[in-house]
């Protein structure tokens, strides 16, 4: 298996308020829950941890599935004055000794790969922390009240998936990056420049 540098590497997403069905979103998190218990049943803790990895994983993949759809909500990483305040957000975390070795941007979510290099002082998840605050900030700056003041730019929280290995890191990356062609977006998108992909070495 191939290694990744020492340290924590998580892919997070980031979505707008109200992006997800309230109905769909307690379907998502009921079908995440059950997963997990049957995972707990099984014979040995290798089995169990395996079990609980492949829960996790059609729970990324169902979550994403339903922001793709789109069915509810803002699409306001479309602005692109936000998608640049968003990316350069995530870029500037490099300053701060974190590694970004890719992140997408689409209509209402956002995709990052995040790497805390060992001994690395800034928390991944302070960092995603101040990452929604600043960005929530700008955005409603460039919005300029088309945003309601009771309503939240971002969702509370995030969504995060460890990452394992080179492998599964370079997997993640043709994933996102695939975004635009998966989904048959308009053509703005396959030439979109709020992605970024870069090796993460040791």
């Amino acid at each position: 298996m191939s290694e990744l540098p020492s340290g924590e590497t998580l892919l997070i997403t980031l979505r707008l308020a109200g992006s997800i069905p309230a109905r769909a979103g307690r379907e998502l998190q009921q079908q995440r829950i059950t997963a997990q218990q049957a995972a707990r049943t099984a014979a040995t803790p290798a089995e169990a941890q395996a079990a609980h990895r492949r829960a996790e994983k059609r729970f990324f993949a169902d979550f994403d599935a339903v922001l793709d759809s789109a069915l509810v909500g803002g699409h306001y990483l479309e602005k692109e004055k936000i998608a640049e305040a968003v990316a350069g957000e995530l870029l500037m975390l490099e300053e701060q000794g974190l590694r970004v070795p890719c992140f997408a941007l689409t209509f209402n979510h956002l995709h990052a790969v995040l790497h805390q290099p060992a001994g690395h002082r800034l928390a991944l998840y302070k960092a995603v922390e101040l990452l929604h605050q600043r960005t929530a900030q700008q955005a409603r700056r460039i919005l300029r009240g088309q945003l309601p003041k009771e309503a939240d730019f971002w969702h509370p929280g995030c969504h995060e998936l460890s990452i394992l290995d080179a492998a599964e890191l370079a997997r993640v990356q043709a994933y996102l990056l695939g975004h635009a062609a998966r989904l048959k977006l308009p053509a703005r998108y396959h030439a979109w420049p709020y992605q970024h992909c870069a090796p993460l070495d040791g």
